[in-house]
């Protein structure tokens, strides 16, 4: 039997040609199993059915990585699709979006879900896990894996997906005798995923999956009705277009059909933002103070402006004061575990000086406001001054807009909080959702790279330190929002794809981003590329991020 040097932690181990990585991970803490779920082979992602052929330098993903979660919920997903069919043979599952860090599902043609309707799903995952049946995949010519599904299971949004992906194979996954296609890679069997839950949510499912800072505990589940509405209201909308998943974009571009769907979805965007500014003038006491937070990349800035006009149209003339003028000075940052400096922290503000500006300008008086010099790490004040009539309401936008600590010393019935974020793309087929933090992540690197000068590679570094200052300090008060907006395209990522290919494509493969590039590209591949842009116009959010913006 050949032997092979595998490296792993800069030591070197010998095993025989062809063992799995799940083999080898079982010397590296995979005991019990699950506390690994994927490895890296010379900075390829791998799953652990992979077997090692070569010499090699091997890395193991437990769950707390991003992609270790992301094989553990895809699998959990396929366990609960598996699960539902065994329960109700003409199941349908679509896997619609996140809700509260969990899983939304929809069981379309089920006509009424209840909670014994769900505990049976349960068990039955239950008694699949305590099987450990593996999850078996095969690499089948796509025309085979085509046919395979207008035969078996008639998933007209699959096979349309397929036809195009420019590929000669396809690899499908096995459960028992159901077969499915999954974008990404499965844990090796059931028995991986021992902690789950279901919870009843508005008539559908959502799936709780171990927590990525404490995977030994599930994320909690907490209600959230506004941002539910939300997602409703963009499928249905999604419907009415019929744009419910990538492979039906693809064919409007194919069919040179997309110009009407960007002026439609952009004329969306406007009618959404005219009614957030109707809702404020209808309430103008209320509307005294606005409040605008959303994630990175969310478009915020466009967003703004573009409420700013409509608010202008109605006779309003609202003022713009920047929350980054209120830094506290550099040493008196507050740091972060790391013992680096948060700037994401709402601490790094000053709030009390930001709260006394807030009332004095509230009672018709005058303020200097500050000017923050970022070389120096200083507050400077430069003659800025600001006083304010009725008919000016400020228009605050920062990631702290919905935190009451913002703006404590301000009563609740004079702030109109406004919450952004692209919250839904068009799904890649009913088991493969598009995650929203990939689709902020591309226009991110994007604009990173249009207007900041930095390379994709320095993006993806730090995306993680971005993503941890979301989950601390804007999601958590999302609910609180009196409106939100959802500012997805769903052209978006056909438009994007030309700029962030040669980008992630640059990244080499011995340099830290590499598998993050990886992953993306084949993802952004999946979408037709839109060429022209003459259809978009000049105020769309989207120009944040490519250029040509006339509001930014």
């Amino acid at each position: 039997m050949k032997k092979i040097s595998v490296k792993i932690s800069g030591n070197h181990y010998e095993y025989n040609s062809g063992t799995s990585l799940e083999e080898i991970s079982r010397n590296f803490g995979n005991s019990p199993i699950g506390t690994i779920v994927l490895g890296t082979v010379n900075s390829e992602l791998k799953d652990l059915t992979y077997k090692v052929e070569e010499d090699a330098e091997i890395s193991f993903l437990d769950l707390t990585t991003t992609n270790g979660q992301k094989a553990y919920k895809r699998s959990l997903s396929f366990l609960f699709i598996k699960a539902t069919n065994d329960i109700f043979e003409e199941a349908r599952v679509e896997l619609c979006h996140t809700l509260s860090r969990g899983q939304y599902c929809k069981i379309i043609n089920y006509p009424a879900i209840n909670e014994q309707f769900v505990a049976k799903i349960k068990a039955r995952m239950h008694e699949l896990v305590q099987q450990d049946i593996p999850f078996v995949k095969e690499k089948l010519p796509l025309e085979y894996a085509i046919k395979l599904f207008q035969e078996e299971t008639n998933r007209q949004e699959k096979i349309t997906l397929f036809k195009n992906i420019n590929k000669r194979n396809i690899s499908l996954y096995s459960l028992d005798d159901y077969k499915d296609y999954f974008h990404g890679f499965l844990v090796p069997s059931t028995g991986y995923l021992r902690l789950f839950d279901l919870v009843l949510e508005d008539q559908g499912v959502v799936i709780l999956c171990p927590r990525k800072d404490n995977p030994n505990k599930l994320t909690q589940h907490v209600p959230q009705p506004k941002l539910l509405k939300i997602f409703r209201e963009t499928k249905e909308w999604a419907m009415v277009m019929g744009v419910n998943y990538v492979g039906e974009l693809n064919q409007i571009i194919a069919n040179k059909e997309y110009p009407e769907l960007i002026r439609t979805v952009e004329a969306l965007h406007e009618n959404k933002i005219i009614k957030i500014a109707d809702a404020i003038v209808s309430n103008p006491s209320k509307g005294r103070i606005i409040l605008i937070a959303g994630p990175s990349s969310s478009g915020k800035t466009s967003f703004s402006k573009r409420l700013a006009i409509q608010l202008k149209v109605n006779g309003f003339k609202p003022v713009s004061i920047s929350l980054d003028d209120y830094f506290v000075s550099r040493e008196m940052t507050p740091l972060d575990e790391n013992g680096q400096y948060d700037f994401e922290s709402i601490y790094a503000l000053d709030l009390e000086l930001f709260n006394y500006h807030l009332k004095k300008l509230l009672e018709g008086k005058a303020v200097d406001l500050p000017s923050f010099n970022f070389k120096l790490g200083k507050r400077e004040y430069n003659g800025n001054r600001l006083k304010i009539d009725a008919n000016q309401p400020l228009i605050i936008e920062g990631i702290h807009g919905l935190n009451s600590l913002l703006t404590s010393s301000i009563p609740e019935d004079q702030k109109f909080k406004i919450y952004i974020c692209p919250l839904t793309q068009p799904n890649l087929d009913y088991h493969n959702r598009i995650s929203i933090t990939d689709a902020r992540l591309i226009r991110r690197i994007v604009r990173d790279n249009q207007f900041r000068g930095h390379d994709a590679q320095s993006t993806i570094k730090m995306w993680n330190s971005v993503r941890r200052g979301e989950e601390r300090y804007i999601f958590p008060y999302q609910e609180k929002a009196d409106a939100m907006f959802n500012s997805t395209l769903m052209y978006e990522l056909a438009v994007l794809k030309k700029y962030v290919v040669p980008l992630l494509e640059k990244i080499g493969k011995t340099e830290e981003g590499y598998i993050e590039a990886t992953r993306l590209l084949k993802f952004i591949r999946y979408f037709q590329d839109i060429e022209e842009e003459v259809d978009i116009p000049p105020t769309s959010i989207l120009k944040e991020f490519i250029g040509g913006s006339r509001i930014v």
